[in-house]
């Protein structure tokens, strides 16, 4: 646990994933977030001139440091960033479900403003591949554009299904930033401008997505899975029964190294390393999480990790130097690697350890220089001694179903000897609710074969983990792996 190093309040409720960090006047850092009232807070600790508080700005200033912008629907998306090239001020960007509203909050003006028919779900501000100037990229109803900081749209394309996040990266290190989308059809697309370069499908709507310096990103599904890809492939993932209301990539540890950070819908936050998963921060706000962002807010010439809740609750945290200690004359990263290559040695050779103590077990009452073998054979039943060369086989097929039973995919397990098989516990993505689903015959029909039947939802291919229990419920057989390749469900 770590103690925030600052906390304030916005005195009101905050819609999630409407909460950014912005440079209005080039310098000083604010924090804009969308209201369940139709409205825009600002908060600005380091604006005393009354810039942001002037009349025609907002309708009320519950103090020096709070302003408001009204809006006349309700805010689905709210951005801020470098829009306009010619100066180092950001602008505000607010999404409805029919406009785009830019605004440039240090003069107190309408930048533009553009009806955007197909709504605004999701939305970045920055370079995306060839184009020269910064652009507002915009996701709505199967669509995808950007605007200029004039309002013109530059860009246009088009996507599976109603977008739920968006994320600038340069994917494929060219030096040019690619989009990444995720969208309510359970799909994460890498637009390379307007041609899809990658596509991964995950098990639920992608509500979330943060970009890291190199090639990695993170993703939030509407189920509480959270995890990380480098490219193609997912580092690993991880899932809570709460949903992941914002994630966002910051150096916790000074490494060098971006660590994954989740506000979750129970106000819990954590951060996670980006290679393994493995916690290595948490806090709890007192609401669920509304937005997480990062800003030298306190003008210390660092910047702070920024976390709201959907009451307006602020704290702010700076990791650097607290947690992990980086060694003299040791590279960013180096340390974190080596630490993480102990851990997964470690974890291997007590996982040997237990695997011999089994096997030490099992010989007691197999050596037939020990005891009577009759003996043996009656305490080894009454312990549950698995003898050292059982093995669970598994095998897939396709079932075509009969009567009131659909076609499905099968697996068939059993056992290389006499031992039954108590209960299975399989674990798959988009096949099971909660992703888990337990086997457990009457002790009548148990017996060393057991089929397990699956429903696959999509044609995608799908990774099974099967944990099998033989004899008695308290020894784990094996844990095999199985992926179902694509297409199995068409045959």
């Amino acid at each position: 646990m770590s103690v925030p190093v600052f906390t304030l309040s916005l005195g009101c409720r905050v819609l999630p994933g409407c909460v950014t960090v912005a440079k209005f006047d080039g310098s000083h850092c604010c924090i804009a977030a969308a209201t369940i009232a139709d409205k825009v807070v600002i908060h600005s600790p380091h604006h005393q001139n009354g810039l942001l508080g002037r009349v025609g700005f907002g309708s009320t200033q519950c103090t020096q440091e709070l302003s408001t912008l009204n809006m006349t629907q309700s805010v689905t998306a709210l951005c801020a960033g470098v829009l306009d090239p010619s100066t180092d001020k950001d602008l505000l960007v607010v999404g409805t479900a029919t406009s785009l509203l830019a605004y440039n909050v240090d003069t107190n003006m309408e930048l533009f403003y553009r009806e955007v028919p197909d709504g605004v779900g999701a939305m970045v501000i920055g370079k995306l591949g060839s184009y020269t100037t910064p652009l507002a990229l915009v996701g709505g109803n199967c669509s995808l554009q950007g605007f200029d900081c004039k309002g013109k749209d530059i860009f246009w394309s088009v996507t599976g299904d109603n977008v739920c996040s968006l994320t600038l990266l340069d994917f494929d290190q060219d030096g040019e930033n690619e989009l990444i989308v995720g969208s309510e059809d359970f799909d994460i697309r890498v637009f390379k401008e307007d041609h899809i370069i990658s596509e991964q499908t995950e098990t639920e709507a992608v509500t979330s997505l943060a970009a890291f310096s190199n090639s990695k990103f993170g993703y939030g599904l509407a189920n509480g899975t959270v995890g990380v890809y480098d490219k193609f492939q997912r580092l690993w993932r991880v899932k809570s029964k709460n949903r992941a209301m914002s994630i966002y990539a910051y150096d916790l540890d000074g490494d060098g190294v971006e660590e994954l950070i989740t506000g979750w819908s129970n106000g819990k936050i954590d951060a996670r390393s980006s290679r393994t998963g493995e916690v290595m921060f948490k806090d709890n706000l007192n609401h669920a999480v509304a937005g997480i962002t990062e800003g030298d807010y306190r003008m210390l010439g660092r910047s702070d990790l920024i976390c709201c809740s959907v009451e307006g609750e602020v704290q702010g945290y700076n990791m650097s130097g607290e947690v992990g200690i980086r060694t003299s004359g040791v590279g960013p990263g180096t340390l974190s690697v080596e630490q993480d290559n102990f851990r997964e040695i470690l974890s291997k050779k007590q996982t040997l350890l237990l695997e011999l103590r089994n096997y030490q077990g099992s010989a007691q009452f197999s050596n037939p220089a020990q005891g009577h073998t009759q003996d043996k054979q009656i305490i080894s039943q009454e312990v549950g001694i698995i003898p050292a060369k059982t093995r669970l086989q598994t095998g897939i097929s396709i079932n075509m179903g009969k009567d009131h039973i659909p076609p499905h995919v099968e697996i068939t397990l059993s056992t290389n000897n006499d031992m039954i098989i108590r209960a299975v516990l399989v674990f798959a993505e988009g096949i099971f609710k909660g992703e888990t689903h337990v086997i457990h015959p009457k002790d009548s029909e148990v017996s060393s074969k057991l089929n397990v039947a699956l429903f696959p939802q999509k044609d995608v291919p799908i990774d099974i983990h099967i944990k099998a229990t033989v004899n008695v419920l308290k020894h784990n057989l094996r844990k095999p792996t199985h992926i179902v390749p694509e297409n199995i469900a068409e045959g």
